[in-house]
């Protein structure tokens, strides 16, 4: 019986979406290869009973694409377009230029961030994630099937949203993959709190995906083109064209909305998030959804962060300046970066650390004494620091073996439920009919791991593996 194939695409101006999605029918076996124009893409294969079960489903899917704007096209004609996220042109900034201590070049623009007391991490659209100490000695480096759009923490697990829309686990040796997002979604931007992944998109869409995967809710939003996504123990807060919208994470239901200008980016507090937006604000609104401050910027806003309960609020606008605002409003301070516009942005113990529009991670010394100086014309020497010329450690399925159960480590089983893979705690003292939100790459039916550490979930229900996993043979 030949093979049928259907290739289809769907290319959008001024930045829009350029991807293309092809199906193919060999007897009764589906295959669907799907990813942005010019890459190989991934695939995806399922066996039906029959050659007509297979083309109805070929047909079913093709129907749903075409509705979405997809249309017939040759392969190779239309190249690949570069990923580029805010596309508000940076120019160089008129302030004078912000005290940065040190500057690494991740080598590509850069939108990942994030920092804690142990350690600062970039990553950049050529998919690699540097980690570096505070004083700018890089220690490790991953690298990730495509670009990254963000790092996020939660509690201990750390997490990159990457361009081929999938989510990773960077907690262990080696990346690995730890949520699959539904192909139709263009991700803008993501954020995980207790296992619980938020998701926005391109076209201004926000869904809630538990730790297997699985959709607890998708909807439309109220905009387009969601560049925010901030969660917490209550709800989710999407930021869009439209403003902020907050739901409720368990059941999608829209708990309140505040209309702003067009938001580029999000921050969160305990009691309060944030909105920078294309209208030269950033925008504080309690999580009750009451407007409490707008913090006036003298550019359209690429990011925003704050210190803790927002004593302070900081910005980065399209013209390479960072901000630095009172809790009240009162602008204290605008600097230049001298190294592009931050497109992400984040405060730690009085230092401000942004990356860049040329892929800079820079330390900014935020501190009242380094600013008093700095805008008297006074700044420190810049310590300039260049990506290692050791490869990165790519995500893989592949995994350690050991053959000793009593190495160390908690003991784990893959099983097959219904066609679906899950994972369960061999261990004393677990809950056997929990799952264990494991790895996806590495799952195998009947399949045995001694993980570190296996935790519970804050709300209980399922366990979550962390650090390192190894198979049992």
């Amino acid at each position: 019986m030949s093979q049928e194939t259907t290739y289809l695409e769907l290319s959008e101006t001024d930045g829009g979406a350029h991807k293309f999605y092809e199906v193919t029918v060999d007897d009764a076996k589906l295959t669907i290869r799907y990813g942005r124009i010019g890459g190989s893409g991934q695939v995806k294969t399922a066996s039906y009973p029959d050659n007509a079960r297979a083309r109805a489903e070929a047909a079913k899917k093709i129907g749903e694409k075409v509705r979405k704007g997809y249309a017939p096209a040759v392969p190779g004609v239309r190249q690949a377009r570069p990923i580029s996220r805010r596309q508000i042109v940076s120019t160089r900034s008129t302030a004078r230029t912000a005290p940065v201590l040190w500057r690494y070049d991740s080598g590509a623009p850069a939108f990942g961030i994030f920092v804690d007391d142990r350690h600062c991490m970039v990553g950049n659209e050529h998919g690699v994630i540097s980690t570096l100490t505070h004083d700018a000695q890089v220690v490790q480096q991953f690298r990730l099937p495509d670009g990254v759009k963000c790092i996020v923490a939660d509690d201990d697990w750390i997490y990159a949203g990457c361009d081929d829309g999938n989510v990773y686990d960077l907690s262990g040796k080696v990346p690995r993959l730890a949520y699959r997002i539904a192909p139709d979604i263009d991700i803008y931007w993501l954020d995980i709190h207790d296992g619980v992944l938020g998701v926005s998109d391109a076209g201004g869409g926000i869904a809630a995906i538990d730790h297997e995967d699985e959709f607890l809710w998708r909807r439309k939003g109220r905009g387009q083109a969601g560049w925010m996504v901030r969660c917490d123990a209550d709800a989710m807060y999407h930021g869009h064209s439209q403003g902020v919208t907050s739901y409720d994470w368990r059941t999608g239901q829209e708990l309140w909305h505040s209309r702003t200008g067009a938001v580029l980016f999000g921050w969160q507090e305990r009691d309060s998030v944030f909105g920078g937006t294309a209208s030269r604000e950033v925008v504080r609104m309690s999580k009750g959804g009451r407007r409490e401050t707008v913090y006036h910027c003298d550019a359209a806003v690429f990011s925003c962060a704050a210190a803790a309960d927002g004593r302070y609020v900081f910005a980065g606008d399209s013209h390479s300046s960072v901000y630095c605002f009172a809790a009240d409003g009162t602008r204290l301070w605008k600097l230049g970066t001298g190294c592009g516009s931050a497109y992400s942005m984040q405060y730690h113990d009085e230092r401000l650390y942004v990356v860049t529009t040329s892929g800079h991670l820079a330390c900014i010394d935020a501190s009242e004494a380094a600013i008093t100086a700095a805008q008297a014309g006074t700044v420190p020497t810049v310590v300039d620091i260049k990506a290692p010329p050791k490869p990165p450690v790519a995500a893989s399925t592949t995994v350690e073996v050991t053959s000793d159960a009593s190495s160390g480590g908690v003991l784990v089983e893959c099983v097959d439920l219904g066609g679906r893979l899950r994972v369960r705690v061999l261990a004393d003292g677990y809950h056997r009919d929990w799952a264990v939100q494991f790895p996806k790459g590495i799952r195998e039916p009947g399949a045995r791991y001694l993980v570190t550490e296996v935790r519970a979930a804050g709300r209980g229900g399922f366990y979550r593996a962390y650090g390192d996993i190894r198979r049992l043979v």
